[in-house]
Parts: structure tokens; C-alpha cells; sequence
């Protein structure tokens, strides 16, 4: 259990660290690829979540969607990208070959779809190579461009928000 702790603490150091030296770039493409990195833990409506995103006027072929729970059953058979905090090495990265293909996959849309700042989460925010992330306000103003406060169990809300502000930010 200690070695659990530890590891989590050396990876949200070195998030930490690369942060201070974040600078982020605006592009001002309009929006055709979603990559929707989700909190499976606290959040389980994710077939909703896209239907709502969906119904706002996005392609199902353009997104993607990738979960983070803490624990996976190893009988779970899951037919979308998942991955775990056991995926997590001591020096903060993630070597699970669709985490790191997601990650290098220049979206023009990412949506981090948590509240709670968990390491892998805020690693993979942080690390993807899209073009404009968007997530909760209550998540370090650093890895989002656009944060919106409402509750994660509002995804209908969330998505109209998002909506709402990229066609004001002339991206939709």
C-alpha cells in the first residue's frame, strides 16, 4: 500500500513540475475530431454522454473515447480504450500502446471528462497533442483552454455549455 501512495505522489510531482513550464497554443481550426477522456470511476454514462455530443451536430466516426478507472475486473471485457492506474510507471508515464496512441493523435477537440484530479487523468490531459481541451473548472486552469462549471453528472448540460462557447469561439 505505501509503494501505491508513493507512486502516486512522485507521478502528481512530476505533472507538477511540467506544468510551471506549460505554454499552450490556440489553434483556430474549426472542430472535426473529438478525443473524450473520461473518469469511469465517477462517471458511468458515457454511451449518453456521447449521444448527447452526438445530437449537438459531431460525427460518431470523430471521436474517440478513452476511460480511466482505478480497478478493471480482469474478467471485464470492455470494447472501447480503457486504461488503469497500474499502467502508471514511477516516472510518471503511461506505456499502454492505445493511452499512448491516443495521447499522440492530434485532435482537434479534447474533453476531459473529470472532476478529480487523479495523476493518469491529468497526465494524459497534459500530454495529448490536441489542438483545444476543454473540462471542468475545477481541474488546474493550466491543462484546459476552456473550463466549464457544472456537475459531471450534468453531461447534457456540459455539452450545451461546450457548444454554446465554440460556436462564440467561432470553432464549430
Amino acid at each position: 500500500m505505501f509503494l501505491k501512495i508513493f507512486k502516486n505522489f512522485s507521478a502528481k510531482r512530476i505533472i507538477k513540475k511540467k506544468l510551471v513550464n506549460s505554454y499552450s497554443d490556440v489553434s483556430d481550426c474549426k472542430i472535426k475530431t473529438v478525443g473524450i477522456l473520461i473518469d469511469e470511476t465517477d462517471f458511468n454514462e458515457k454511451e449518453n454522454l456521447v449521444k448527447a455530443l452526438l445530437k449537438s451536430g459531431f460525427q460518431s466516426e470523430n471521436i474517440t473515447l478513452l476511460a480511466y478507472k482505478n480497478k478493471y475486473k480482469k474478467k471485464e471485457e470492455l470494447d472501447y480504450l480503457h486504461f488503469s492506474k497500474k499502467d502508471v510507471s514511477w516516472i510518471g508515464t503511461i506505456d499502454k500502446k492505445e493511452v499512448r496512441e491516443f495521447k499522440a493523435k492530434e485532435f482537434d477537440l479534447l474533453i476531459g471528462y473529470f472532476q478529480e484530479k487523479k495523476a493518469p487523468l491529468l497526465l494524459v490531459t497534459h500530454n495529448s497533442k490536441a489542438k483545444f481541451k476543454a473540462g471542468f473548472s475545477n481541474i488546474d486552469k493550466r491543462l484546459f483552454h476552456l473550463m466549464i462549471d457544472t456537475p459531471q453528472e450534468d453531461y447534457a448540460v456540459f455539452v450545451d455549455e461546450l457548444v454554446k462557447y465554440l460556436r462564440i469561439l467561432n470553432k464549430l
